[in-house]
């Protein structure tokens, strides 16, 4: 399984991305297919499989002279594990800096009430 910084590493560029995306739609598809998909050459696409292979995003079975390639479904799961993760800790600390803005706007509006 990857480390959620390799796969983000790895989706980041945008070609890469949409790959994940083409994968996640059709399933599985021969390099080929996959390069036909984009205006990019085939060496380039080549590329970029090789570094969502590498991530671990995606796995290459060998077929005759056709490499199929199709998404690494436990290698996301852990990259979505992680995202969840990381949510629950962002939404804590938001829900306390909205009680301590709360409660900051109560002090201040009780304060200007008694000055006035």
């Amino acid at each position: 399984m990857p480390t959620p910084t390799i796969a983000f590493a790895a989706l980041a560029d945008p070609t890469r991305a949409a790959i994940v995306d083409l994968l996640a739609r059709r399933g599985e598809l021969a390099a080929g297919g996959i390069g036909a998909e984009f205006t990019s050459s085939a060496s380039a696409i080549s590329q970029h499989l090789k570094v969502l292979r590498e991530a671990g995003l995606v796995t290459v079975e060998k077929r005759a002279q056709q490499r199929v390639y199709r998404l690494d479904a436990s290698a996301l799961a852990g990259v979505e594990g992680w995202l969840a993760s990381r949510a629950r800790q962002w939404n804590a600390r938001m829900d306390k800096l909205a009680a301590h803005i709360e409660k900051t706007s109560a002090s201040m509006a009780q304060d200007r009430g008694e000055l006035s």
